[in-house]
């Protein structure tokens, strides 16, 4: 859990992240970030003007339960902020509701400037159309000047149902496409990326920090692509074993 409060700087910075051939690990511009459980602050912290912080966990426990993540509310600034919920089950009680719309009145009431809340949740390619109507009801839940976001397996692009992705268009602001399971870059991520015409909604993609990353050839011109997301991860012990 991370209990160091975030410096914040507005420092106005380039979106894209500059690929280095050697050994294509990708060295990005910090602009937008994912800061989960675990991670300590860093220097790309204070760049950044989008941030996804990991606030609360909804486990598959009997009864399901709404787990907070974060040990106090955090004060984050001049930036837009996105509170990330990670989802294990959608089988969602009206408390598990409540407690999430709590968490996100909390937040604003300190200051922060939360534009949306983005649902971390691994559904299924087979099976967008129910997830997709589970964000509906999500939706009508939220405040109405509250986005509603989520992240995305890149399976979607190739394999995705027509039926599920349009449902997915019609409900959501945005999704974050990862090219990382864990702490490694998929293999062959190019292939699905490739695909993405089949998506029509507005998307992101989610880099690993000190990842692999090679742009596919039109991705900037895709007129739904609207930039970068990085994980961040803790720097690497060299003493550790892969």
């Amino acid at each position: 859990m991370i209990r160091a409060v975030i410096a914040v700087a507005a420092v106005a910075i380039a979106l894209l992240p500059v690929p280095i051939a050697r050994d294509r690990r990708v060295t990005p511009a910090y602009d937008a970030v994912w800061l989960w459980a675990g991670v300590r602050a860093q220097p790309a912290l204070a760049t950044a003007r989008r941030l996804y912080l990991l606030q609360g966990q909804v486990e598959a426990t009997d009864p399901v339960r709404y787990a907070a993540q974060r040990a106090a509310v955090p004060h984050l600034g001049n930036r837009d902020v996105w509170m990330v919920v990670r989802v294990e089950t959608l089988a969602w009680s009206p408390e598990i509701y409540e407690q999430l719309l709590a968490a996100l009145g909390r937040w604003r009431a300190a200051g922060n400037r939360v534009v949306g809340v983005q649902i971390d949740f691994d559904a299924r390619t087979r099976h967008l159309e129910e997830y997709a109507a589970f964000l509906r009801g999500l939706r009508a839940r939220l405040p109405r000047d509250c986005r509603l976001g989520i992240t995305g397996l890149l399976d979607w692009s190739a394999n995705g149902d027509p039926k599920g992705l349009d449902a997915l268009a019609g409900v959501v602001d945005e999704a974050v496409l990862q090219i990382y399971q864990g702490r490694h870059v998929i293999p062959g991520y190019q292939a699905y990326l490739a695909k993405l015409d089949r998506l029509k909604l507005p998307f992101r993609i989610g880099l690993l920090q000190g990842g692999e990353w090679q742009p596919t050839p039109g991705l900037e011109e895709n007129p739904y692509f609207r930039g970068y997301v990085t994980f961040l991860v803790n720097p690497r012990d060299p003493h550790s074993e892969e």
